[in-house]
């Protein structure tokens, strides 16, 4: 157990990262952030992908901010984290370039199809989040190590909880639904939730064709 831990970079700023996340996040989407991480990084492993394991920690470590009431704004939530993420790097010393990154890594970790195209860092959010949270490619992980990795940073209802978080976005800002993730959460899991379709959003234009 120790290896996962030792896996982790323990620069200042991702220590203090660490803290923030722990802070305003539910346990269980603690957890998941740090899974992001350790999946993503196994996966660049696998793949043979060169990457800033630091930068790589920020964006998953901080990659829902977003879905927290201190973070929660205006706009969609990856979009809100990111935004979050990004004040807080610069705040602790990033170079802009760097902290682009974890902005682009945050606010595209719901991208299939594009995160994975960006630089390592960002399609490694993308992946360890995706893996973590719906399975995708955890079979390139051995069994064993996705077993000691849950041992350490448990679930704790995490599937329950995301949802509920999202539930509440939705409801709270039905606006930013519109064509993600969101509107999906809100058609299975909120009775009458109505978000705009393609054709919704084609007819309101104002042109005849």
């Amino acid at each position: 157990m120790a290896l996962i831990h030792d896996s982790i970079p323990d620069s200042e700023i991702c220590k203090k990262a660490t803290q923030l996340v722990t802070e305003v996040s539910p346990t269980s989407l603690c957890n998941h952030c740090i899974r992001t991480f350790l999946f993503g990084d196994l996966l660049g492993i696998r793949d043979g992908l060169k990457c800033d394991r630091e930068l790589l920690y920020l964006g998953a470590i901080m990659h829902d901010l977003g879905l927290t009431e201190r973070f929660d704004a205006e706009q969609r939530f990856e979009v809100n984290g990111a935004d979050a993420a990004r004040a807080f790097v610069l705040e602790h010393g990033l170079s802009d370039e760097k902290a682009e990154i974890v902005w682009d890594a945050i606010a595209l970790h719901t991208s299939i199809g594009i995160a994975i195209r960006k630089q390592p860092e960002i399609a490694l959010v993308h992946l360890g989040a995706t893996a973590d949270l719906l399975g995708m490619r955890i079979s390139d992980i051995t069994p064993e190590t996705v077993e000691q990795i849950l041992d350490v940073y448990p679930r704790l209802g995490f599937n329950q909880q995301i949802t509920q978080l999202m539930v509440s976005q939705v409801k709270r800002k039905p606006q930013t639904a519109t064509f993600t993730w969101l509107a999906e959460v809100g058609r299975c899991c909120i009775h009458g939730f109505v978000s705009p379709n393609w054709n919704d959003m084609l007819n309101s234009s104002p042109f005849a064709e």
